[in-house]
C-alpha cells in the first residue's frame, strides 16, 4: 500500500505561483506512476496532471498545460505539481494518486488517493 500526504497549497493572487507536494510512504514509490486531480465546488474531480514510474513521461491537462509542470523526487518519495500563472479557475482541492499500472488519466483514477490540499486564487 502507498499513503499520500499533500501539502503546499493555500491564499495566493492571481497570477501568483504555488508548489504542491506529495509525500508517500512506503519503498515502493519509484514503481508507481503519479498524478494529480482537482475538484472545485459543485464540480467533478478533473486530472489535472501525471508523471510516469520512471519521471520520463508528464501529461497535462489542456486547461494547465504550460502554466504547471509536474516532478517527482524518488529519493524523497515525493512528487510536485509547480503552478504559475494562477488564475481564479484553478481554485480547488488539489489530491495526488498513485498508480502501479498505468498513468493516472481523465479514465484512471489511480489506486491511492491523499486527503487533498486546498488551492485558493483570488482575482
Amino acid at each position: 500500500q502507498v499513503q499520500l500526504v499533500e501539502s503546499g497549497g493555500g491564499l495566493v493572487q492571481a497570477g501568483g505561483s504555488l508548489r504542491l507536494s506529495c509525500a508517500a510512504s512506503g519503498r515502493t514509490f519509484s514503481r508507481y506512476a503519479m498524478g494529480w486531480f482537482r475538484q472545485a465546488p459543485g464540480k467533478e474531480r478533473e486530472f489535472v496532471a501525471a508523471i510516469s514510474w520512471s519521471g520520463g513521461s508528464t501529461y497535462y491537462a489542456d486547461s494547465v498545460k504550460g502554466r504547471f509542470t509536474i516532478s517527482r523526487d524518488t529519493a524523497k518519495n515525493t512528487v510536485y505539481l509547480h503552478m504559475n500563472s494562477l488564475k481564479p479557475e484553478d481554485t480547488a482541492v488539489y489530491y495526488c494518486a498513485a498508480d502501479k499500472a498505468t498513468v493516472p488519466s481523465t479514465n484512471n483514477p489511480g489506486d491511492y488517493w491523499g486527503q487533498g490540499t486546498q488551492v485558493t486564487v483570488s482575482s
